[in-house]
């Protein structure tokens, strides 16, 4: 079993009722998100309908047993400046919030659960895309 970080993108899936999204969640040991995911999620509420019912969904989902909230600090931040500067050598910029979900992922040595392909040029970060790139 994996320990995984959620990319926003994902957990809007889950929170949509993604059979895929779901079952992956099922297979991996613990489940987390950091600031950075939760903003873009609380964002995007407030742009939609619903909101005050969407905005309900990440306390209810951070309250699971296996899953955890994880702040960016000192750390992330150089795993960012790291990510930054390898991406900018290899002439691959990457959206902003993405590097620091990939610093986060990478500090804590989880793979990313991510349906962004373009986090794959980053050296050193595990991601999953899919259910069955989440087996061993």
């Amino acid at each position: 079993m994996r320990h995984v970080l959620i990319d926003t993108n994902v957990l809007a899936g889950f929170f949509a009722g993604d059979p895929e999204t779901v079952e992956a969640f099922q297979r991996v040991s613990s489940l987390a998100i950091n600031t950075v995911i939760l903003g873009e999620l609380l964002s995007g509420f407030a742009m939609g309908t619903r909101t005050g019912e969407k905005r309900r969904l990440p306390a209810r989902f951070l309250a699971g047993p296996r899953v955890g909230l994880l702040p960016l600090g000192p750390d992330t931040a150089e795993h960012y400046a790291g990510v930054f500067s390898q991406l900018r050598r290899k002439g691959t910029p990457i959206p902003t919030n993405n590097m620091w979900v990939a610093a986060s992922a990478l500090e804590h040595g989880l793979t990313l659960l991510t349906r962004d392909a373009h986090l794959a040029a980053i050296d050193g970060l595990l991601t999953a895309g899919t259910v069955d790139r989440l087996l061993p």
